[in-house]
């Protein structure tokens, strides 16, 4: 593409995600500029609901960033979980059996409305609504981002020291690793889950995560006013074949125990279903082109591991930036993927294990199904297995 204008900053970054955006606000606390390309629009990006559940070290982050004060009063602070199954519930202290650590439920979308207006303020540039954006001289000093402002538009050039490649699991930063030279890892599960938000009270203070016959189901919130529920189907099926009171009847039959406990219904007013799937890529850089979030890896939602290991990739990849920046040492940039590959394949474990544990599989046995059945038995009655279930789901800690 033949550009009208180019621009110079120190790292450009593809996509305004939530691992874009904590990486352009962490660079620019060490004085690092960088500018943000979006495909979507400002409108699209802060108004894609998303649930989002935040491990104790994301919290803590975002409020050391001076980023937490809507999350820390708007946020639904969970010190432990709900496991149930065979009709029965079993609590698992999470803050009791890791020192007090806990998971803050709080919108990924609201995470990026809060990261979005902070870096704004503080004259951060995004530019929003870009297309057609194109990689050259990865493997040189300069590399070069080309892009439209719309789709009509001339093309402008970003040169830089680098790329951050933040644009999901669809955006051309992946794509932009030479295929002969990366492994990508995947699994695609047999099933889904049929989300819904429903205007209802809470019907539990904290997570539920449902084993049933009939398939998965889980409980959480999104408000004192606003509830997300999701239960497991058919990724293929139809949304259009699952009425609220067919939904509800699941929910009920799925969730409910012999103790009594009842779940609250309200209007649906958004519902549908997503696939689900496993994903790595390795390695996550190319030249002076380093990929994270969704555009490395991808986790099912069960374990609630998405957001934080975004947020993970980018604060091994700003303090690899600030060293290089600072002392000239390119040791951690060198270093990136093998570093964040470490944390993210011990959340792919996480995630699969919850997954596989907590969901009916129709493929499967009924050897294997009595064997979820017995891990989940064993967790729930085993301090030791209870202590490595809740390590896991509040946040491994950063190296």
């Amino acid at each position: 593409m033949q550009t009208t204008s180019s621009t110079r900053t120190q790292v450009a970054i593809v996509g305004a995600g939530p691992a874009g955006l904590f990486l352009s606000h962490l660079l620019h606390r060490q004085g690092i500029e960088s500018v943000i390309l979006e495909h979507r629009s400002r409108e699209e990006i802060e108004g894609t609901i998303r649930a989002g559940v935040l491990e104790q070290w994301v919290v803590d982050l975002m409020n050391d960033m001076g980023l937490g004060d809507r999350m820390m009063r708007e946020g639904h602070f969970h010190s432990g979980i709900t496991l149930r199954f065979d009709r029965q519930s079993h609590h698992i202290d999470m803050a009791e059996l890791t020192g007090g650590k806990r998971v803050t439920v709080y919108a990924q979308h609201e995470v990026i409305r809060d990261l979005v207006s902070a870096r704004l303020e503080d004259g951060g540039s995004i530019l929003f609504g870009v297309s057609d954006v194109q990689f050259h001289d990865l493997d040189g000093k300069t590399p070069r981002v080309q892009f439209r402002r719309s789709p009509d538009g001339p093309v402008e050039e970003l040169r830089c020291d680098f790329v951050a490649g933040c644009d999901g699991f669809h955006g051309p930063s992946r794509q932009a690793i030479p295929a002969a030279t990366r492994t990508e890892y995947q699994i695609v599960y047999p099933f889904g889950w049929l989300g819904i938000l429903t205007e209802a009270p809470p019907s539990h203070p904290e997570l539920i995560y449902a084993n049933h016959e009939r398939g998965f189901a889980l409980l959480s919130t999104r408000s004192p006013e606003v509830q997300r529920l999701y239960i497991q189907v058919d990724p293929k099926d139809d949304i259009a074949n699952w009425s609220d009171d067919r939904i509800w009847s699941e929910l009920h039959r799925r969730l409910e125990d012999e103790s009594g406990w009842t779940l609250k219904e309200g209007p649906i007013f958004q519902k549908g279903i997503i696939a689900m799937r496993s994903f790595v890529c390795d390695p996550m850089q190319h030249g002076r082109l380093f990929i994270a979030g969704d555009a490395a890896h991808i986790v099912p939602p069960t374990g609630a591991k998405g957001l934080n290991l975004a947020v993970a990739d980018v604060l091994v990849l700003s303090r690899a930036m600030t060293a290089y920046y600072k002392t000239g040492s390119s040791e951690g940039l060198d270093r990136y993927s093998a570093t964040c590959l470490r944390r993210i394949w011990k959340a792919e474990r996480f995630s699969w294990y919850m997954t596989t544990m907590l969901h009916r599989n129709e493929h499967e046995s009924p050897f294997e199904q009595r064997v979820h059945l017995a891990e989940l038995d064993y967790v729930v009655h085993s301090r030791a297995a209870m202590t490595a279930l809740a390590e896991n789901y509040v946040g491994l800690p950063m190296e």
